[in-house]
């Protein structure tokens, strides 16, 4: 895991608000993309089930978004999905996602978000794991956690995705 030193400004954001909510995660920078899950477990040196992917979605007819916070190795099954938020989804289109969370795909960390989710659906396979790894604004930038953090930080709904 080779680090850079100084964070980009949307990695510096993320350590902002992680630090303003009293949380002790380290954002890091790394000279390897972590745009995808395996990328991401390549460049930081663990499994890929360790890997959290912040998925965005929106319902299909009341345009609202929906984060899916998924381990790397798992689909997100999308029936689940909809039954959950009680309409029809879509894939969040790069505008759309970045209008909402204020990040780019590839670098979206599970919060600090630019808007409100109200829909928050976490893989239950993330809790197995004492770390996992979530991109922190930019498809370079990482930081660790546990998977029990996501679902007190989030205050999502901890749900089986597959």
């Amino acid at each position: 895991m080779t680090q850079s030193q100084a964070l980009s400004k949307s990695a510096q954001n993320v350590q902002e608000f992680l630090s303003q909510k009293g949380l002790n995660f380290k954002v890091v920078e790394l000279a390897e993309s972590t745009r995808t899950a395996d990328d991401a477990a390549r460049a930081i040196g663990c499994e890929v089930a360790q890997i959290c992917k912040s998925l965005i979605f929106k319902t299909k007819n009341t345009h609202k978004p929906v984060l899916v916070l998924a381990s790397g190795i798992n689909r997100v099954n999308e029936k689940i999905i909809e039954t959950q938020v009680g309409e029809k989804i879509i894939k969040a289109d790069a505008d759309f996602t970045r209008d909402i969370t204020g990040f780019v795909i590839g670098g979206i960390p599970p919060f600090a978000h630019k808007k409100s989710i109200d829909f928050i659906l976490i893989d239950e396979d993330l809790l197995q794991f004492d770390e996992i790894w979530a991109a922190a604004g930019n498809p370079n930038a990482v930081f660790s956690l546990k998977g029990s953090d996501l679902k007190e930080i989030t205050k999502g709904q901890i749900i089986s995705i597959k």
